[in-house]
């Protein structure tokens, strides 16, 4: 189905054709120079020593738990509303994911005040999930953190020069993670980023990234090395020089498209100001965010009242998605454990509606709208 107003947009041109073309022209193709480039002003734009490129956000997040000490029979405190990959990298070093609940339909960020709550002898890291872009309560997260000699590991992967109390998110943790999925703000396909201020850290996810090995295959073909040891038992995590290349064009546009983003959301939340029947979670927030989507929850629902709601807007040309199945739900993670009543109202009952920097204010308009009918005939046949 073609949608008269989609969920996203690619923000590509010329200049991604073109970097892709000159990197093919180059005849170095694997993990190369425009890597190195990429990393270099990924770093520079987040303020923080360190960024290493990576196939994707998963393998960064991996890494993360191997850096930072995470292993077998350790648990790691979670929110259960983010995207799978996030619970099953904690499962990857054979770690027991706890799920915390969020703070509510208005707050969709894990509910700092219910952290400590979830520490035993065997908590080992805390991993925070920055939904939609916007900042956890990342002082008193930090705090619990300190005071229980935590790691804390960032899923930044939403929120690309989204800021936090002057520091860019990601870079508040011990380790931060980012995803250059699709449909992300930066979108290179596939492929992610490791951020981290610890040096030993950095310098052992280079190693793990690429089998362990001392030297890398562009160092040797360069003439910077001729031979390499294998030091450690690493991975094939490398992001290639393609895919850098469209993140570097990527990275260049993304101060001005999350400008235009901002605009767009602050529409959103004057056009809902007389909605009654839906929150708009983060309503209002101060900081400079990156606004990856525009999630609603409604109100007084279930889900099968709020699949109905996106069939009608489907059925009128609006595309919708929902961020996200929560992860505890699943076959693979259900449990006695978890009580999480914020998480599963909101699960239930959020809709993600369109959002990119090219959404005009008469679109934005008539999303809300045709919602707002929506609502209405649903209420009226109520």
């Amino acid at each position: 189905m073609e949608f008269k107003i989609p969920l996203f947009k690619l923000n590509f041109d010329e200049a991604e054709e073109k970097a892709v073309m000159d990197t093919i022209r180059s005849k170095w193709i694997s993990t190369g120079p425009r890597c190195a480039e990429f990393e270099k002003q990924f770093s520079a734009a987040l303020q923080v020593k360190h960024a290493v490129s990576l196939s994707n956000c998963t393998t960064a997040l991996h890494l993360a738990f191997k850096l930072t000490g995470v292993g077998a029979g350790d648990e790691v405190i979670c929110p259960s509303m983010t995207f799978v990959a996030s619970i099953n990298a904690i499962r990857y070093v054979d770690a027991v994911p706890v799920f915390c609940d969020i703070a509510g339909p208005e707050d969709m960020n894990i509910d700092a005040g219910k952290i400590e709550s979830l520490i035993t002898e065997k908590t080992r890291a805390i991993l925070v999930v920055h939904f939609a872009g916007f900042p956890c309560d990342m002082d008193r997260i930090m705090a619990i953190a300190k005071k229980h000699d935590l790691r804390v590991i960032e899923d930044a992967c939403h929120g690309p020069l989204s800021v936090y109390h002057g520091k860019k998110l990601g870079t508040i943790g011990d380790v931060g993670c980012f995803s250059f999925f699709s449909n992300k703000n930066i979108s290179t396909g596939e492929g992610g980023m490791l951020v981290t201020n610890n040096d030993e850290y950095a310098d052992r996810a280079r190693l793990l990234r690429s089998h362990g090995m001392t030297t890398m295959s562009y160092q040797r073909a360069s003439g910077h090395a001729t031979t390499y040891d294998v030091v450690d038992f690493g991975y094939n995590y490398r992001m290639n020089d393609i895919l850098a290349a469209l993140g570097i064009e990527q990275l260049k546009k993304l101060p001005g498209d999350l400008e235009q983003r901002v605009a767009v959301r602050k529409a959103y939340e004057q056009a809902f100001a007389d909605v009654e029947g839906v929150f708009v979670p983060f309503a209002n927030t101060p900081e400079f965010v990156s606004n990856y989507i525009f999630p609603i929850v409604l109100k007084n629902s279930d889900a099968t009242k709020r699949d109905e709601v996106r069939n009608a807007l489907h059925a009128r040309g609006i595309q919708t998605s929902v961020h996200y199945p929560a992860a505890h739900r699943f076959s693979i993670y259900k449990s006695d454990r978890h009580e999480l009543p914020a998480t599963e109202y909101v699960t239930d009952n959020e809709i993600t509606l369109p959002m990119y920097s090219s959404l005009t204010n008469e679109e934005v308009g008539f999303i809300v709208s045709t919602l707002k009918d929506i609502l209405g005939e649903n209420n009226h046949s109520n």
